[in-house]
């Protein structure tokens, strides 16, 4: 019983259960993040002091990026080449949000707090997805 407590998500009795579930939690925030991106560009641009057609872009890509990662969490098995793949670019999102805040964007007080929250954010999934997926291949 207490293997059973100290095993921590990953290690749940049903190993691909934690992967889906940390995949399936990536597309819903993923998934609204992308919405309200491309709903309501011009107002969260204002707020955030991003142009408001990148927001756009970044909310369609975003909406389109969620819908596969869903898909990939509906799967009894997700492909560990699939789901590597989705560590990656969450990995490369969270990379990418911090070259551009250094490099080309302007933001708003508002704009750089949640632009390195959301790079954290996507980072920590990328570590969860990577754990559950070493937890399945054992």
């Amino acid at each position: 019983m207490s293997q059973v407590l100290s095993a921590g998500p990953a290690r749940a009795t049903r190993p691909h259960t934690a992967l889906r579930r940390f995949l399936a939690l990536d597309a819903v925030v993923t998934g609204a993040n992308g919405i309200a991106y491309a709903a309501a560009s011009r107002p969260l641009g204002e707020l955030l002091g991003i142009d408001a057609g990148l927001l756009l872009e970044l909310g369609l890509f975003l909406s389109a990026f969620a819908a596969g990662v869903g898909w990939l969490a509906s799967r009894p098995q997700p492909p560990a080449a699939v789901v590597k793949l989705v560590v990656d670019a969450n990995l490369l999102w969270a990379a990418l949000s911090v070259v551009a805040l250094v490099s080309w964007l302007e933001p708003t007080t508002a704009g750089l707090v949640w632009t390195l929250l959301q790079a954290a954010t996507v980072a920590g999934f990328a570590v969860l997805q990577w754990t559950a997926l070493r937890s399945v291949s054992r």
